[in-house]
């Protein structure tokens, strides 16, 4: 066999590994095709950006609206204290002011009952009297009177009940003693006596009671 021969035939021994190489797989071609499968499964960061700065905008106005409301609750709940303890200051000295009040009937029945109302002494009075009204006006008390007005069981203490030609049924006709006010609220009633109306429809009504049969 001559070398030429031998040349050809080693070149024909060896081949070319086509096989090998396509079975190696294509590392190239399926690294993008999984990078944008991961894109595809991430969200878009541009929503993320938006959706939290809206959220931090809602909790930062829900935090506002909070405050403003828990100052006015306590402003409030001062103003409320405040109202309260001055109705406490008034109403804790109503036993004191309310056992002075004889002191000042009998002043004012001493003036009522003066024959000479420019006498000396009766000036003196007169001058207790108005500096006695004006320290329980420090007080927040103020008179009651209930001469001509309509009887209110609420604020008058009906002594008796009388007839009148003048005046019309529950309307106090005479006064025995002023109520008293304290910090608007009742501190002694006043004693008064209230009008039945005319003589003939009290005398009827009274005859009317007097005929209906007892139960």
């Amino acid at each position: 066999m001559s070398l030429r021969t031998k040349k050809k035939k080693h070149c024909s021994d060896v081949k070319p590994d086509h096989d090998a190489e396509q079975s190696q797989p294509d590392t190239a071609s399926t690294e993008p095709a999984e990078a944008a499968q991961e894109s595809n499964d991430m969200p878009p960061q541009d929503a993320e950006e938006q959706t939290q700065p809206e959220t931090e905008a809602e909790e930062l106005a829900a935090l506002k609206d909070r405050h403003a409301r828990l100052l006015a609750d306590f402003d409030n709940y001062r103003k409320r204290q405040l109202r309260d303890r001055e109705e406490w200051v008034k109403r804790a000295n109503s036993g004191l002011l309310s056992d002075l009040l004889p002191v000042l009937d009998h002043l004012e029945l001493a003036l009522a009952k003066a024959v000479e109302p420019t006498d000396p002494f009766v000036t003196g009075v007169r001058l207790v009297y108005d500096q006695f009204i004006t320290l329980l006006e420090k007080y927040d008390m103020l008179p009651l009177d209930a001469l001509g007005e309509p009887f209110d069981p609420a604020y008058h203490e009906a002594l008796s009940q009388v007839p009148s030609e003048t005046v019309p049924a529950n309307i106090v006709v005479e006064q025995f003693r002023r109520g008293w006010l304290l910090a608007e609220k009742l501190l002694r009633p006043a004693q008064v006596i209230v009008s039945s109306g005319q003589p003939e429809a009290a005398s009827a009504a009274a005859d009317t009671a007097d005929e209906q049969p007892s139960a």
